[in-house]
């Protein structure tokens, strides 16, 4: 099964496509998409929603795990991510795939077995599980690399099969 892995934000948006078989993950592409503080936050999400769905159609993606945001003291902050998050289920709705939404928690504990592990760990789970030279750089990367992951380990729960 092949996976799209989104860590939302509206100055970074990382992505991540992974296959999935029997417990097997192999790395297929990871990056990050960036926008311009001189655009509106409007244009910004739009394009990262759009990006994301180019990203899946190039992928020939077949379902995509987006991380829920993590409730910081920011509120702005989190409802502009909330904002990202909507436009990207959109897309991806759009494209007639489905979307997982998982907390932190669930992809901390599906990649570490640890819901509180740190960054760092979950990182390094990462470069393990995917047999990666190095972390993913950046961190936005390693994080979507995260939540595909996550999906895949889940998949028996959201009856998805893995081919």
């Amino acid at each position: 099964m092949r996976i799209l892995g989104i860590d939302p934000g509206l100055a970074n948006t990382g992505w991540g496509v992974i296959d999935a078989q029997h417990q097997r993950y192999r790395p297929v592409s990871y990056g990050t998409i960036s926008t311009k503080t001189s655009c509106t936050k409007e244009n910004r999400i739009f394009t990262i929603a759009s990006k994301i769905g180019e990203l899946a159609l190039l992928h020939n993606v077949e379902i995509v795990s987006i991380e829920d945001i993590f409730f910081a003291q920011n509120v702005t902050s989190a409802i502009t991510v909330a904002k990202v998050i909507g436009a990207i289920i959109q897309q991806i709705q759009m494209l007639n795939l489905e979307i997982i939404v998982f907390t932190p928690l669930q992809i901390k504990m599906a990649v570490t077995g640890f819901g509180t592990a740190e960054k760092k760990q979950v990182q390094e789970m990462v470069k393990l599980l995917l047999k990666l030279e190095s972390i993913p750089r950046p961190d936005h990367a390693a994080d979507s690399l995260a939540a595909a992951i996550c999906l895949a380990t889940q998949s028996n729960s959201y009856k998805l099969k893995l081919h």
